[in-house]
C-alpha cells in the first residue's frame, strides 16, 4: 500500500506574530487559556462588625440586606483556575492590573521564616531561615519554566488573555518584569493588546546588589541594574491626567544654576548678554525676558539683606526669574528655582522598588505601587493583583481607598497579606477566600471520571463508583498503603493500620470518623484483610473545625488510636506524583483552656503541637518553646456556623515579635456559645479548635 501524506502544515500566522511551541496545535488551532470557571469558598471574615456580620448572614438567607455589600478579597489558589472563575463577576470591570510575575531568578516563591525569641530568654535567640517553595509552589515554576522560553510565554499568554477580558475599557494593566523575558512579553502583550494600546515602557531601579566586576580582568557584560514596566490601556481612546511626582533635586530648597545656552538653532535668540554673543544654538528665553532677569538679580543683591537667593525669591511672590554672569567663566547662568514636583516621564531613578521588610526577596516598596495606582486609577476603582506576594499592592490599595482583589498561590503570602491589612488603621472588612473542592474536583474531573448527577442509570452508577475506586486506589498508592475489600468506610491497610480516603468534594466529618470507628470495631478479627492493631489513619483534603478534639474522644472511647493527615495539594501535580515528592502529614494539635466567670469567658493557649512538614533540621532545633511555632491566632466569640470571623486577633511584627497567649471577651447575653479559635504558624498554615462555652 501507498504512503499515506503527511498532514497538512499548521496555518501560517497571517500576521507577523511570536511564534513558540505550544501555541499552535497540530491542526493550526491557537491554544487558549484553561476556562473552568469555579466558585469561590469564603473560609473568613476579617474586620467585620458584629452589625455588618448580621447583615451578611440576612444577606446570605435573602433577608432584608439582599443587596450585596463589596468586601475586598484575598484569593489563595492557581491563577489558572482563579481568573477563569473571577470573569463571570469580573469581566471588563478592573480598572488597574498590576502583575509582578515570576522573572525565573530562582527567588520566585521563596521568603524568610523566622522563628521567634523564646518567650522566656530576655535576649534576641530569634532564628531566621529561607522557606524554599512548597511543591504545589515547585509545580507552578516548572509549568511556567519547565520547556524553558516555550512554557514562559505559553503560560504568560493565558495569563495575560484573561487579565484583558477582565480589564475595564478606559483600564490599564502593568507588567513588572525585568531583562529576562521583557523584549518578549512586549511582544505577546502587542498581540493581545494591540500595538496602539501600548503606553510605555517605565524604566525602574532594580535591586541594589554589590557589583563585583571590578576583580575581573574582562567581564561578558555589564551589571544589569533596572527593572521594567510595560503599561498598556484596553482601547487607545482613553487619556489619563498629568501624573506628578516628586522632583530629584527637591531636597535642595536653594533651587541651582543652570547654563543659558541651548543647543536648539534660532538665530532671533542669538544677542549679546554680559558681552557674549552665542554664534551657533541660541539663548533659553527671549532678550527682553532675559534682561528683566539680570535686573531681577541685580536687585537681589541690592535688597537681599542677608537672604539666601531662595528665601528672597519666596519673599517676594515665587515668581522672580534671575540670571547671573557664572562665576567660573563669565558666561550667563538661569536660576532655577526650587520645585517640589514634576510630570512624571518614564525614567523612575528616584522611587525605591523593593523593600525586604516583609521576608520576600522580590517584595516590592509601599511608594512605588503608590505611583502606579496614582497614575492610572481613581478612590473607588477596582485594583487586582494575582501575584501579591508579600501584599503590597492590596496594602496600598486599600490606604488609597481603592477597591481591590489579591491573589496567591502561597499559602505564606496569604497569611503575610492579612497580616498587614490588619496593621493598617481603620482596614476595610475583607474575606480569606479559596476554590477548595471546587478545584479538586476540577481536577478530578479531568483524571478520572466526571461525576455523574442524579437520575444517573445502573450503567452510570457502576461507572461512577469504578471512578471512585479509582480515585481512591490512586491515593492509597501514594500513600503506600495496599487497597482492602469488603468495607465501606476502610479502603487500605499500611504497617498494620487501616486506613480511610476522604472525599474530593467534602470535608471528613465527625459523623464520618464515628462510622469509620463502627466499621472498625466490626472487622476486627474477621477476615484475611482485618486490621491486627487498633490504630486507624485517616487522609482527609479538608477536617471540620471540630473533628480534631471530638473525633479523637470517640477513637479514645472505643480504644482505637486514630490519626488525621491531610491529602496534599500535590497529588494533583502529575510530576510530583511520578517523582515520588508527595507526602502526608498530620494535623497539627491545638490545646485550649477555656475559664468562665460570669459572663466573661478566658482563653488561654496552652499547647500546640505541628507536623514538622518541610522546616529545616536547625530551625526545628531553635524551637525550645510551643508557642514559637505560632505566628498568629484568632477568636471567633460567637461562631454561627457559617465563615469564621476573627473578632478578635494577634500577631507578631518585626517591630513587636511577643505574642499574647491569653484573652478574654465578656459576652451581652447570657447562653451556650460556640468559639472557634483559628492558630496560623509561622509557614502560613492554619489550625482550627472549637470549644463550646455557657455563661450565665
Amino acid at each position: 500500500m501507498p504512503d499515506r501524506p503527511p498532514p497538512p502544515p499548521p496555518a501560517r500566522p497571517a500576521r507577523a506574530e511570536l511564534v513558540w511551541e505550544g501555541k499552535y496545535d497540530a491542526q493550526g488551532r491557537r491554544a487558549g487559556p484553561l476556562r473552568v470557571a469555579l466558585p469561590f469558598q469564603t473560609v473568613e471574615t476579617v474586620n467585620e462588625s458584629a452589625q455588618e456580620r448580621q447583615m451578611s448572614l440576612l444577606r446570605e438567607t435573602g433577608g432584608a440586606y439582599a443587596v450585596p455589600e463589596w468586601r475586598n478579597r484575598l484569593i489563595w489558589g492557581d491563577k489558572k483556575y482563579v481568573l477563569p472563575s473571577l470573569l463571570a463577576e469580573f469581566a471588563g470591570k478592573v480598572n488597574l492590573i498590576y502583575i509582578d510575575p515570576p522573572f525565573d531568578t530562582g527567588a520566585d516563591f521563596s521568603f524568610t521564616a523566622t522563628v521567634p525569641d523564646h518567650p522566656d530568654t530576655p535576649e534576641d535567640d530569634s532564628f531566621s531561615f529561607t522557606k524554599e517553595p512548597s511543591l504545589i509552589e515547585h509545580k507552578a515554576y516548572r509549568d511556567t519554566w519547565g520547556r524553558g522560553l516555550d512554557s514562559y510565554l505559553q503560560w504568560f499568554y493565558e495569563t495575560a488573555v484573561l487579565l484583558h477580558e477582565l480589564l475595564h475599557e478606559t483600564g490599564s494593566l502593568y507588567v513588572h518584569l525585568d531583562w529576562h523575558v521583557s523584549h518578549h512579553a512586549k511582544v505577546v502583550l502587542d498581540e493581545i493588546f494591540g500595538l496602539e494600546n501600548f503606553r510605555n515602557e517605565i524604566v525602574l531601579p532594580g535591586r541594589a546588589v554589590k557589583n563585583l566586576q571590578q576583580q575581573f580582568s574582562s567581564i561578558a557584560r555589564l551589571q544589569v541594574r533596572h527593572d521594567t514596566l510595560l503599561w498598556y490601556s484596553k482601547q487607545p481612546e482613553t487619556r489619563f491626567k498629568p501624573y506628578w511626582v516628586q522632583k530629584h533635586d527637591a531636597g535642595n530648597p536653594e533651587g541651582h544654576w543652570h547654563h543659558f545656552w541651548s543647543t536648539a538653532d534660532r538665530p532671533t535668540m542669538r544677542y549679546e548678554l554680559f558681552g557674549i554673543t552665542p554664534k551657533s544654538g541660541q539663548w533659553v528665553w527671549k532678550k527682553e525676558r532675559a534682561l528683566q532677569a539680570v535686573e531681577n538679580y541685580k536687585r537681589y543683591l541690592r535688597e537681599g539683606g542677608g537672604r539666601t537667593l531662595a528665601q528672597y525669591w519666596r519673599d517676594t511672590g515665587s515668581t522672580l526669574e534671575f540670571i547671573r554672569p557664572s562665576p567660573d567663566d563669565g558666561k550667563p547662568q538661569y536660576w532655577r528655582a526650587p520645585a517640589e514636583l514634576r510630570v512624571a516621564d518614564t525614567i523612575w531613578s528616584g522611587i525605591p522598588v523593593y523593600s525586604s521588610e516583609h521576608k520576600y526577596p522580590t517584595g516590592k516598596s509601599e511608594e512605588f505601587l503608590r505611583h502606579v495606582l496614582n497614575l492610572a486609577s481613581n478612590p473607588g476603582d477596582l485594583v487586582l493583583d494575582c501575584f501579591v506576594g508579600s501584599g503590597t499592592t492590596a496594602a496600598v490599595a486599600e490606604k488609597l481607598g481603592r477597591r481591590w482583589i489579591a491573589c496567591d498561590l502561597s499559602r505564606f503570602a496569604i497569611h503575610t497579606t492579612r497580616k498587614r491589612l490588619l496593621a493598617i488603621g481603620g482596614v476595610r472588612p475583607f474575606v480569606v477566600q479559596n476554590l477548595g473542592k471546587y478545584e479538586r474536583q476540577a481536577w478530578a474531573d479531568q483524571t478520572f471520571v466526571p461525576s455523574c448527577l442524579g437520575g444517573e442509570t445502573p450503567a452510570e452508577f457502576a461507572t461512577k463508583a469504578r471512578r471512585h475506586q479509582e480515585y481512591t486506589h490512586f491515593i492509597l498508592q501514594l500513600y503506600h498503603a495496599t487497597p482492602v475489600r469488603g468495607y465501606t468506610w476502610l479502603h487500605g491497610v499500611k504497617a498494620g493500620r487501616m486506613v480511610h480516603v476522604g472525599a474530593v468534594d467534602a470535608p471528613v466529618s465527625v459523623g464520618d470518623v464515628a462510622n469509620i470507628a463502627a466499621e472498625f470495631r466490626k472487622a476486627i478479627g474477621t477476615g484475611q484483610d482485618a486490621p491486627r492493631t487498633n490504630g486507624v489513619d485517616v487522609l482527609g483534603w479538608d477536617f471540620a473545625f471540630e473533628l480534631n478534639e471530638v473525633a479523637k474522644q470517640q477513637a479514645a472511647a472505643a480504644n482505637i488510636q486514630m490519626r488525621f493527615l491531610r491529602i496534599p495539594r500535590d497529588v494533583m501535580d502529575k510530576r510530583a506524583v511520578e517523582q515520588g515528592d508527595v507526602r502526608f502529614f498530620e494535623l497539627a494539635a491545638l490545646a485550649v483552656e477555656v475559664k468562665t466567670r460570669g459572663r466573661e469567658v478566658a482563653l488561654r493557649l496552652t499547647d500546640f503541637v505541628i507536623p514538622p512538614d518541610d522546616v529545616p533540621e536547625e530551625a526545628r532545633r531553635a524551637v525550645k518553646h510551643w508557642s514559637q511555632w505560632i505566628d498568629y491566632w484568632a477568636v471567633d466569640w460567637d461562631n454561627q456556623g457559617d465563615t469564621f470571623h476573627n473578632q478578635w486577633q494577634t500577631y507578631r511584627t518585626r517591630k513587636n515579635p511577643k505574642l499574647e497567649l491569653e484573652t478574654t471577651h465578656t459576652y451581652a447575653a447570657p447562653g451556650e456559645y460556640r468559639v472557634v479559635v483559628k492558630v496560623i504558624d509561622l509557614l502560613g498554615n492554619d489550625t482550627t479548635k472549637t470549644v463550646r462555652v455557657r455563661v450565665k
